[in-house]
C-alpha cells in the first residue's frame, strides 16, 4: 500500500483551509495537517469592518469553517494556537510550537503550503505604543476596537490612511456615533487605486457624511494622557485630538519564516512562487497575501492582496499537491468597496499607472444611470475608462456612485483578461431589461467615447483641464447648453462661463465669435459633444466638449441664478 502524501499547510485564514479543502478533495488518503496562530481557522476578514459597526452581528459569523469541522468531516490534524518556528527543506520538517505551553516540536511533511498572509504597516513613531491605536488584521483585533470604541461616544477617532479599510472603517465609526477624521499622506483617497476625477466624487461624499478629511499631511507620531491613553495625532507640530487612532496604511507580506528557510523572495517583498505556486523549493507551495503575483496588464510581479486571490491560489495548491497542474496567470488589480452610500469600484490599470507603464492613452468619463431611466429608482454612477491609444485596447476602469458599480467592473475585468478592444467592450451582448441595465449599457457608452476620440469625431477636454485654464484666467468660453432650471441647481461660476440652451443654440449662434476657443459643456457630455458638432458644422474650428461634463464635475460650483 503506497505511504500516504504527507502535507502541512501553515495558515488557516484563507488560503490554507483553501487548499487542505481542496487537497482533501483530491486525494481522500493524504495526511494532512493544519497550523494556526489564533483560535480559529477560515475567518472572513475582509468582514472584520461590518462587525465592528454592527452590521454583522457575533464574531461566529466570521468562521466560514470551525476547526473541528477540518478535524472531524475532513478528518485532518488542526493545531491551533500553534506557531511554526523554522522550516528545515532538506529534512522536510517544521519546528512548531504551543503558543500557551511554549512546547516545542517538529511535524514531517512531504509537501508544504505557507500561507501566512501579510501582516500590518506600522512605522517606527513615537507613542505608537499608546493604548487605543490599533490596527485591524483578525478577529481579536476587531474585537478589541469595538469594546475600546463603545465607550467613546462623540469622541474623536483618526484613522491614519484612506485605503479601503480605513474607508470602510470610517463608516463603522460614523454608525457608531464617533466623530471621525481621516488623514492620507497622499492627495486624495484611495490614491493608489483612483484617479482624481473619481477619488474627488468619495471625497465630497465623505464629506457630505460627516468625515473630516485631510490629505498631504504626514503623521510624525503620538501624545498620551496620563494614563498611557493616546489623546493626540501629530502631523508636523499640530495636534489631532483623537481618542481611537487606527492605522490603515496597507500590509506587508509575511515572509520572515521563508526567508529564514532560504526561499527566494521577490523584488517586491513576497514570496517568490511560479504559475503552479511552488516557491524556489519544488516542494513547498506558497499562495494569498505573503506571495507576489503576476500583473497580466504589465506582465510584472506585484503585491495586490485580497481574500478573493488567497482562495484561487488556495485551490490551485490543493489540486497541485496531490498531483496536479493548475496554473495560476495572475491578476488585474479587482476591487470594490462601500463606502457610505457610494459604491467604489476599479480594475486594471488606472490612468497615471497606464502612463507611468509606457502607455499613450484614451480616456472617457461618463455620468450614466445604472438601468433604463423611466424605470422607477435608477441610481447614478461615473465610469471611467482607460485605453492605450493606438490600438484601443482597454487598460482599467473605475467607477463610482449610488448605483450598481459591481456589475461594470465586474465586465471590465473579464475583458481585460482576454485583452479586450473598445471595439469589443462597445459591442459585448450584455444582459439588457429596463429594471437592470440600458439598451447601450454604460460600459458601452464608455467605450464608443473614446472610439470617438480615436477617430477625431470627438475634442475634448477634462474637468480637470477646465478648471486650470479656468484658474490661469485663459481667454475662452465655457459654453453651458443646459436649461435655465439646471443652472440654477448647479453651475460653475467664472467669467469665461455662458448659458445657451442646446435648443436656442442654432437660432443664436451669431453670439459666439468663430475666433474663440470653445469647451462645451451640460450636465453628462451628451448635449454638449452635440453642440461641438452643430458649431463645427457652422464653421467653428477650435471647439471641444467638457467629458463628463457637470455630473463629472468634482470641484465648487455655485447655485445662484444667472445674470441677465
Amino acid at each position: 500500500m503506497p505511504k500516504p502524501n504527507n502535507i502541512l499547510i501553515i495558515g488557516g485564514t484563507a488560503c490554507g483551509p483553501k487548499s487542505a479543502a481542496r487537497a482533501c478533495r483530491c486525494d481522500a488518503s493524504a495526511r494532512i495537517t493544519i497550523i494556526e496562530q489564533k483560535d480559529n481557522l477560515s475567518t472572513a476578514t475582509c468582514g472584520l469592518p461590518y462587525y465592528i459597526s454592527g452590521v454583522i452581528r457575533g464574531e461566529g459569523n466570521l468562521i466560514a469553517r470551525e476547526a473541528d469541522y477540518f478535524r472531524n468531516v475532513m478528518d485532518m490534524t488542526v493545531l491551533t494556537g500553534t506557531r511554526a518556528i523554522s522550516i528545515d527543506c532538506k529534512a522536510h520538517q517544521v519546528e512548531i510550537a504551543d503558543i500557551k505551553t511554549e512546547q516545542h516540536s517538529t511535524v514531517e511533511y512531504d509537501k508544504l503550503v505557507i500561507a501566512t498572509g501579510a501582516l500590518p504597516t506600522v512605522p517606527n513613531w513615537e507613542g505608537k505604543q499608546l493604548q487605543g491605536i490599533f490596527t485591524l488584521n483578525n478577529i481579536p483585533d476587531a474585537g478589541a476596537i469595538r469594546n475600546y470604541a463603545s465607550s467613546l461616544k462623540n469622541r474623536g477617532v483618526v484613522i491614519v490612511g484612506a485605503g479601503l479599510i480605513g474607508l470602510e472603517m470610517a463608516e463603522a465609526f460614523v454608525t457608531m456615533g464617533l466623530k471621525v477624521t481621516v488623514l492620507e499622506a497622499l492627495g486624495w483617497p484611495l490614491p493608489v487605486l483612483l484617479d482624481y476625477e473619481i477619488a474627488a466624487h468619495v471625497e465630497k461624499h465623505l464629506r457630505a457624511k460627516g468625515v473630516n478629511v485631510i490629505f498631504g499631511q504626514r503623521v510624525t507620531g503620538f501624545q498620551g494622557d496620563n494614563n498611557g491613553h493616546v489623546s493626540r495625532v501629530m502631523v508636523g507640530d499640530t495636534g489631532l485630538e483623537a481618542s481611537l487612532v487606527l492605522l490603515s496604511l496597507g500590509v506587508r507580506p509575511n515572509v520572515s519564516l521563508a526567508r529564514d528557510a532560504g526561499l527566494t523572495i521577490g523584488a517586491t517583498g513576497g514570496l517568490s512562487v511560479n504559475q503552479y505556486l511552488q516557491t524556489s523549493d519544488p516542494d513547498i507551495y506558497a499562495g494569498g497575501d505573503c506571495v507576489e503575483v503576476v500583473n497580466l496588464i504589465t506582465q510584472k510581479k506585484t503585491l495586490v492582496p485580497m481574500g478573493s486571490t488567497a482562495n484561487k491560489h488556495g485551490r490551485i495548491i490543493g489540486t497541485n499537491v496531490t498531483g496536479g497542474s493548475d496554473t495560476f496567470p495572475g491578476i488585474v488589480g479587482t476591487a470594490i468597496v462601500k463606502v457610505f452610500d457610494y459604491n467604489v469600484g476599479r480594475t486594471g490599470l488606472n490612468e497615471s499607472q497606464a502612463q507611468e507603464a509606457g502607455y499613450d492613452t484614451f480616456t472617457s468619463l461618463v455620468p450614466t444611470f445604472e438601468h433604463a431611466t423611466y424605470y422607477p429608482h435608477s441610481r447614478e454612477i461615473l465610469v471611467k475608462l482607460v485605453a492605450e491609444k493606438s490600438s484601443g485596447r482597454v487598460l482599467g476602469g473605475q467607477a463610482v456612485g449610488m448605483g450598481d458599480t459591481a456589475k461594470r467592473i465586474d465586465v471590465l475585468a473579464t475583458a481585460l483578461t482576454f485583452g479586450a478592444t473598445v471595439d469589443d467592450l462597445a459591442n459585448l451582448d450584455l444582459a439588457y431589461a429596463p429594471p437592470y441595465n440600458s439598451a447601450m449599457a454604460p460600459l458601452h457608452n464608455a467605450a464608443n467615447v473614446i472610439r470617438n476620440k480615436q477617430t477625431g469625431h470627438a475634442q475634448f477636454l477634462t474637468p480637470q483641464e477646465v478648471k486650470n485654464k479656468l484658474e490661469n484666467k485663459e481667454k475662452f468660453v465655457l459654453l453651458d447648453v443646459r436649461s435655465p432650471s439646471e443652472w440654477n441647481a448647479q453651475h460653475i461660476e467664472a467669467p469665461q462661463v455662458k448659458l445657451l440652451p442646446l435648443p436656442d443654440l442654432r437660432k443664436r449662434i451669431g453670439e459666439l465669435d468663430k475666433k474663440d476657443e470653445i469647451v462645451t459643456s451640460c450636465r453628462s457630455s451628451i448635449r454638449a459633444y452635440q453642440a461641438q458638432k452643430m458649431l463645427n458644422a457652422a464653421g467653428f474650428k477650435n471647439v471641444k466638449f467638457m467629458d463628463g461634463s457637470m455630473a463629472a464635475w468634482p470641484y465648487e460650483t455655485s447655485s445662484s441664478p444667472p445674470a441677465k
